[in-house]
């Protein structure tokens, strides 16, 4: 036979009750060292950072948009595609380009030799001052011959007359010297007249040689202001000869292409956009209470979503909004109402990520990004207090356009200078 299992002695109330007190005591210990850990945690670390989900990234989106009108010939670059600064995306048709060139050449080498008369009408006009002043110096050899001639011929009269009152000479031969003292004073007159006409003509081909040389003087046919105007204009066309190309501004990739082959295009419509992937940022919206511990230069960490949490960004506080999104928004709301809600505003801090990390694993405009910025450092400014010293962006591309714009100004106007 089996023997008879010992029963288990029953547990007292007592040691019931202490087993209890003491893991209730554990377990207060337990979350009252864990409440002084979190607020240890709270005000020694987690203070110190905000952080937000509400993040995405941005980036330039430069629009390709022709400087002058034309007939789509040729599309280089589609979208997704990568390109260059300064390669061609689009090739317009140049033959209206072309046949305003030519008329623009046209017009600078006849304003080449327009003034050019100019220049040589000068001398034709000095030569017919010297002319005229010729004319008028005989015209006063011919008074003084009449003078002299007039002075005889009083002299004559008047022997005549003394001689005639004695009875010496004649009737006739009175009268005769009479006449020749008219003719002689007649003489004078048209010599006075004469010498009036050749002193007017002086005058007016002075004015003449004045006013031609008012518009050569102090400057060779080269600087002529009408040859320079022409040369403007041919510039003019130079340039829109040359917009027929447009070019890529930046490196980047294609985006929203929508010129089609054999459309027609005006000036300063969008065509596509490229966008430089290599300068993005990220603009972060932070709540109305976030921002108060927020400064410019602080050290943040961005994830994306494209990544996860095994790619971490290193990025700077760049900047802070000067208002809210809403109060940027399209429809700003209206508050002025009985039944208003309160909602908490954000306000986008823009946060510059590191080139390096960015080249290496590219981003794209649009994407989330969890931002989290370390505000321990807090010495710096809230708002930009300097404006930039250098450009935002810039681009020579566009630069070289005027290149053989010159060089074809001075061909032209050398070509029309040379003595025939």
């Amino acid at each position: 036979m089996n023997a008879p299992q010992p029963t288990a002695s029953p547990t007292s109330p007592l040691q019931a009750k202490a087993r209890r007190k003491r893991a209730l005591v554990l377990l207060a210990s337990v979350v009252g060292v864990g409440a002084v850990a979190f607020g240890l945690y709270d005000w020694l670390v987690a203070s110190h950072y905000e952080h937000t989900d509400n993040a995405y990234v941005q980036g330039n989106i430069v629009q390709i948009t022709p400087q002058t009108g034309g007939t789509v010939m040729a599309i280089a670059a589609d979208d997704t595609d990568f390109v260059r600064a300064g390669s061609t995306l689009v090739q317009l048709d140049p033959a209206d380009a072309r046949v305003a060139l030519s008329q623009a050449e046209a017009q600078l080498a006849q304003a080449v030799r327009q003034a050019r008369t100019l220049y040589a009408n000068n001398e034709t006009l000095a030569a017919q001052v010297r002319l005229r002043q010729a004319d008028a110096t005989r015209a006063q050899a011919d008074i003084d011959r009449a003078q002299a001639e007039v002075a005889r011929a009083q002299d004559d009269a008047r022997r005549r007359q003394q001689l005639a009152s004695a009875g010496a000479v004649s009737q006739e031969e009175m009268q005769h010297a009479q006449t020749q003292l008219t003719a002689a004073r007649t003489q004078l007159a048209a010599a006075q007249a004469a010498l009036g006409a050749a002193q007017a003509g002086v005058a007016a081909a002075r004015e003449q040689l004045t006013s031609n040389r008012s518009l050569t003087q102090g400057v060779e046919v080269q600087q002529h202001p009408s040859v320079l105007a022409a040369a403007g204009k041919l510039r003019e066309a130079w340039l829109a000869s040359r917009r027929t190309q447009l070019l890529a501004p930046v490196d980047g990739y294609v985006a929203r292409r929508s010129v089609q082959l054999g459309q027609r295009v005006a000036a300063g419509s969008p065509l596509m956009a490229i966008v430089p992937l290599k300068e993005v940022w990220v603009d972060a919206n932070f709540k109305e209470n976030q921002l108060r511990n927020l400064r410019l230069g602080q050290a943040a960490t961005l994830t994306a979503d494209l990544y996860g949490k095994k790619v971490q960004y290193r990025g700077t506080v760049a900047g802070m909004g000067v208002g809210t999104g809403a109060a940027f928004a399209l429809l700003p709301a209206q508050n002025a109402t009985g039944n208003w809600i309160k909602v908490v505003q954000r306000v986008p801090v823009r946060i510059a990520l590191d080139a390096a990390q960015v080249a290496e694993h590219p981003l794209r405009v649009g994407l989330s990004m969890n931002v989290e910025v370390n505000t321990r450092q807090q010495d710096g400014p809230s708002l930009a207090e300097a404006p930039r010293r250098e450009p935002l962006a810039s681009t020579r591309v566009f630069e070289q356009l005027e290149d053989g714009a010159e060089a074809e100004v001075s061909r032209i106007v050398e070509a029309n200078l040379a003595k025939s």
